[in-house]
């Protein structure tokens, strides 16, 4: 098992599907030492997760096919700190609008995230947002193909939000609301974006430091 603490924290991401060697980098950039990890016996040995983007129903069909759903729920459950973008939100979801019958969430927010809420891949779009408990600025976030957060539980910190369409399913230039795109629930994290293809190791700079309290 992974110790509690160490300077430079051992942090796997998920490497079934998405932007894998991108979060590496910038875990690695952020003072962890990044690993990959497809087998319950790597997901043993770190002391935190990413879960990237990608094909948020493909990537639950492939936990169960690698033999990871009920290991990284339980490791979750347990207290492990996870990070997840864009697909790596909608599995970390207590619930998930719009998703498929068989697909399967891993709980570690109390949230309910609407799947492709933002649109098709031609409707994804960059922002500058201000982003709770990140220095320096605003964080400019590109969301491609984006879930937003739905409702969140009174214990679920908010930390960004970005103007979203008020009804998901009228039309894209009607009236907008404010739309949830980034939370944190204890050592849990995950923003609706995509924070390893800005070049902005912040977001991983913040996650690493919950790895490191934990």
């Amino acid at each position: 098992m992974a110790t509690a603490f160490r300077a430079r924290p051992v942090v796997g991401v998920l490497a079934l599907q998405g932007a894998v060697r991108e979060h590496v980098a910038m875990l690695e950039r952020a003072g962890a030492r990044a690993v990959p990890v497809r087998r319950p016996a790597e997901l043993s040995e770190v002391d935190g997760l990413v879960l990237p983007g990608g094909e948020s129903t493909t990537m639950s069909r492939l936990l169960e096919n690698f033999g990871l759903l009920e290991p990284l729920r339980e490791r979750i459950a347990g207290g492990l700190p996870a990070f997840g973008s864009c697909a790596g939100m909608i599995l970390l979801a207590r619930q998930v609008l719009d998703g498929r019958p068989d697909q399967r969430q891993l709980g570690g927010l109390d949230v309910v995230v609407r799947r492709n809420a933002f649109g098709r891949q031609v409707d994804s779009f960059e922002a500058d947002l201000p982003f709770a408990g990140v220095s320096g600025g605003p964080v400019h976030a590109v969301f491609i193909r984006a879930p937003w957060v739905e409702k969140a539980a009174d214990g679920v910190a908010v930390l960004a939000t970005v103007a979203g369409p008020a009804d998901p399913d009228g039309e894209p230039d009607g009236p907008r609301v404010d739309r949830i795109v980034a939370v944190r629930q204890g050592a849990v994290l995950a923003t609706a974006f995509h924070p390893e293809i800005t070049g902005d190791e912040r977001c991983h700079r913040l996650f690493v430091e919950v790895v490191r309290e934990a």
